[in-house]
Order: structure tokens, then C-alpha cells, then sequence
């Protein structure tokens, strides 16, 4: 849905006061938390062996989908993630979002394909620090220790779920349903206490490829 101007955009977890409550990760910290809500989410839909599709997306997005399973790649419009043999999602700016879509759904008019605006239905969160990776260990059952960077994958933790993007080797981003917002940042706080959480801002938990997405709206 398209948000008119000069309208301030509520984060899925505003109720935690989570800028309120950003601090400097220290030493001790061995979990540190950023939220990075109201980025641009956009689903594609096409044909990988389908020339015209995916030369037309390319041409919007500045480098071709990705075909291999699994794969989370930078491009010049945000970042890709594989969803499926057919599908893939672009995490973009949200100033972006809009021409992003105009651009992509008349490239690809002609083109067996669908591209459909998920901004309302997703949000995401960074999680790093030197033991973010025995977090997620508790959450779900997913061999974390064999996503490589430049990788995602999807996952269940309790009884939500989420996609894990490998951004590089400090820590992940988890993206999920704004639906289930409350929820999955109830059971990351309250799994990562022993761990020291420091919740800080997106600049002090910066990771390549979602931070630069991140604007303040």
C-alpha cells in the first residue's frame, strides 16, 4: 500500500521502546539487537529460463536474479533474497519502494511474471555480537553454522518463523511477519538474556547488505 507523504510510519515494535532503550554494545555484551523496521519489501514471481523475465528484471535492478538456491545478493536497487525455484524478494529502501515497483511492473507487462508490494507484511531485525550464533542455536533447528555468507534460508523458531540472511561473519538478519512482530522479539529478548543483550541502533549494528537499506522515516 502506498504511504502518502509527511505520514510517520509506526515500527511492529514500537510498544518496546527499543530507540529508547539503544546503548553502545560493550565488551560483555555477547548478543547485540537492532531493529531495522520500514524498509521496502517486493515480491517477484517469473520463470528463471524465461530470457525475457529475467533480462527485464536485471535491467531495473542493475544485476540478474540469482538461480541458485538459497542465495542473498547485493544489487544496485537492495538486496535479493532466493525464495524459491520461481520466486525471489527484494528488500529495498522505502523512498525506492514505489518507483522500484512502477519500474519492474512495466518492464515486465508483457512477461508471464508478478510482482506484488509485501512492505505492510514483513519487517526485520539484525542480530550480532560473538555469540549470536549459540541464539540461534536455541531458537529452531536449522544448522546455523552451515549458512555461509551471501546465504538465506527459511526456518521456524517456537511458533513463528523467519528467514535468516548471512550478511557477513558478525551476525544475521532475521526477516519475518510484522503479524508476528511482538511475538519473535519477545522470544529473542528473552532467549538471548544470558547472553548480555544490548539492544543499540541499525549504525551501531551495522551489516553490508541491509544497513545501507535502512532509512529513518
Amino acid at each position: 500500500m502506498f504511504n502518502p507523504p509527511n505520514v510517520m510510519l509506526e515500527s511492529p515494535l514500537h510498544a518496546f521502546k527499543l530507540p529508547e532503550r539503544a546503548a553502545a554494545p560493550a565488551p560483555q555484551n555477547r548478543v547485540v539487537m537492532s531493529e531495522l523496521p520500514h524498509m521496502g519489501y517486493i515480491v517477484l514471481r517469473g520463470k528463471p529460463d524465461d530470457d525475457a523475465f529475467m533480462a527485464r528484471v536485471a535491467g531495473v535492478l542493475g544485476q540478474t536474479l540469482p538461480t541458485q538456491p538459497m542465495t542473498a545478493l547485493s544489487t544496485p536497487a537492495g538486496a535479493v533474497l532466493w525464495v524459491s525455484p520461481d520466486e525471489w524478494l527484494l528488500v529495498c529502501k522505502r523512498s525506492e519502494r514505489q518507483a522500484l515497483l512502477l519500474a519492474l511492473t512495466s518492464a515486465l507487462q508483457d512477461v508471464f511474471a508478478q510482482v506484488v508490494d509485501n512492505s505492510g507484511g514483513l519487517t526485520a531485525l539484525r542480530v550480532a555480537g560473538p555469540d549470536h550464533m549459540l541464539l540461534l542455536r536455541q531458537l529452531g533447528p536449522y544448522d546455523f553454522e552451515s549458512l555461509a555468507v551471501g546465504r538465506c534460508a527459511s526456518t521456524v523458531a517456537s511458533k513463528t518463523g523467519f528467514t535468516v540472511v548471512r550478511t557477513d561473519e558478525a551476525g544475521v538478519v532475521l526477516v519475518f511477519r510484522r503479524s508476528f512482530a511482538d511475538y519473535t522479539w519477545r522470544l529473542l529478548e528473552r532467549t538471548a538474556q544470558p547472553y548480555r543483550l544490548c539492544i543499540t541502533t541499525p549504525a551501531q549494528c551495522a551489516d553490508p547488505m541491509f544497513t545501507p537499506l535502512f532509512e529513518i522515516v
